[in-house]
């Protein structure tokens, strides 16, 4: 059985290249987002705050110290005048606009050799292995997320560049 097999360095189980991947996505897009003065949550709040949800409860999943950790995080949003309470100012939006542009190219980067159907593939089968482990159908990763979605503008023909607005990666 697949799951009985030796584990060799390139071989290790699946939740050790889940944690490896994870924290590689963390590293990569906090360096884009730094470029920046920002930091990945950050980046899911502005996101966050185009939502009619309010964003305490958009990123619940994300926090887990409260309402002055959710603070500690948009103070300095608030400071630059791109939020106002749970929502983007104008220089939000247009700040927002930016990044986006940024942490689409880094998403192209990390997807970087993977056809649609090998991304496709992989969220469908990671899909269903939260559901073998209690994950129920329809609830959110994360702010925005939607890592079902594929779109092929500005790629390779037969790459697929992920849409999503900018949660996990």
């Amino acid at each position: 059985m697949l799951i009985d097999m030796y584990m060799s360095d390139d071989n290790k189980p699946i939740g050790w290249w889940l944690k490896e991947v994870d924290r590689l996505l963390e590293q990569s897009f906090e360096e884009v987002l730094a470029a920046d003065g920002l930091n990945r949550r950050q980046w899911q709040i502005l996101n966050a705050a185009r939502e009619d949800a309010p964003i305490a409860v958009t990123l619940a999943p994300f926090l887990s110290g409260g309402p002055d950790e959710l603070a500690s995080f948009t103070a300095p949003l608030v400071e630059r005048g791109w939020l106002d309470g749970d929502r983007l100012t104008p220089d939000g939006a247009t700040a927002l606009e930016q990044l986006t542009g940024k942490v689409h190219a880094q998403r192209l980067r990390v997807t970087n050799g993977i056809v649609d159907a090998e991304y496709l593939q992989t969220i469908d089968v990671l899909r269903r292995m939260a559901a073998n482990l209690g994950h129920e159908a329809g609830t959110s990763a994360g702010p925005g997320h939607d890592a079902g979605t594929a779109v092929t503008a500005g790629r390779k023909p037969g790459m697929a560049a992920r849409a999503g607005n900018g949660s996990a990666a």
